[in-house]
């Protein structure tokens, strides 16, 4: 086939090949619907738009389309997943110049977003509410997710083989497929391998809690769990403990939180949390890192000020 019939092929239908090409089996399935959802947008707002015709002009019109309805960051995402399957088009001479250059990215307004964290008082006045019965429920997911930050996923894959009390550590090694079919998954990353000390309050807790549970099944998982119904016990807990609402992933920036005012490093918190690098975690919490160094600047200069 020419590449002048190629570039007669609909856009839509070329990105959805290049997604199957390209993407499929290379990438996590929860970025995979991502793609797939991306492919319907297009189908949506261009459809009969060909992939020899694709111009910065109808390309913008394109991105300024979905910013009508999405945020400016949404969009942003947007347009990185068109830009692969666009250049990729480009090489294979399906269109002329490379109309994602200079793309200008637009979006409405964010949301008011809710805390991410909560400080160490907020979080204490939180768990002493919990339920904490002598059988597994949420409650206890939670506390083991504030006490953790290990993500939602993670902590739903949970089996009672994965605690080694004696050693007080807890081995994250996969993660629970509560988006799709169920079923345990690979974790995010390699490194979201890992082992998390826990005290010895949780070690004495959860040892009677899972002592006559199957070793390899998830604690937590008793049918089809929704995020959005641990969040709503978690907003009700907030509510009734008059703390800021936040949610799942919530305690998890708020474990992270906790560790870096208390001195941990930033090095101990990027493997605990299981981030691919530093950088991550550097970037994520980076306000509480300016904050932490303005506290130290103080402590130098009261040091210093003694001296004579």
């Amino acid at each position: 086939m020419s590449n002048k019939s190629k570039g007669s092929e609909l856009f839509s239908k070329y990105y959805a090949r290049w997604i199957k090409v390209y993407k499929e089996g290379a990438i996590r399935n929860v970025t995979m619907q991502k793609y797939l959802m991306t492919q319907l947008w297009i189908e949506k707002l261009v459809p009969g738009l060909l992939i020899g015709e694709l111009t910065r002009t109808n390309y913008q019109q394109l991105l300024n389309d979905y910013a009508d309805q999405h945020e400016r960051q949404t969009t942003m995402d947007f347009h990185h997943q068109l830009k692969g399957a666009v250049l990729d088009a480009v090489d294979e001479g399906l269109i002329d110049r490379d109309p994602t250059r200079k793309a200008i990215i637009k979006g409405k307004p964010p949301r008011e977003k809710k805390p991410k964290f909560l400080n160490q008082f907020e979080l204490h006045t939180l768990l002493s509410g919990f339920e904490l019965k002598p059988a597994v429920n949420w409650d206890w997911f939670i506390l083991l997710v504030a006490k953790t930050g290990m993500r939602f996923s993670e902590a739903l894959a949970l089996t009672p083989r994965d605690f080694d009390f004696a050693h007080q550590s807890l081995s994250i090694n996969k993660t629970w497929d509560y988006k799709g079919e169920s079923g345990f998954l690979p974790t995010k990353n390699q490194s979201s391998v890992r082992k998390i000390q826990i005290d010895w309050q949780t070690v004495i807790q959860f040892s009677e809690l899972v002592k006559n549970l199957p070793e390899e099944r998830p604690i937590f998982v008793g049918g089809t769990v929704f995020n959005s119904t641990v969040n709503d016990i978690l907003r009700r807990h907030c509510i009734r403990a008059k703390v800021p609402v936040i949610s799942i992933h919530g305690l998890r920036h708020t474990h992270a939180s906790l560790l870096l005012f208390a001195g941990v490093s930033i090095a101990s918190v990027a493997r605990r949390l299981g981030h691919a690098s530093m950088t991550t975690t550097q970037k994520t919490y980076l306000h509480i890192i300016h904050e932490l160094d303005n506290q130290d600047v103080e402590l130098v200069m009261r040091s210093l000020s003694v001296l004579s």
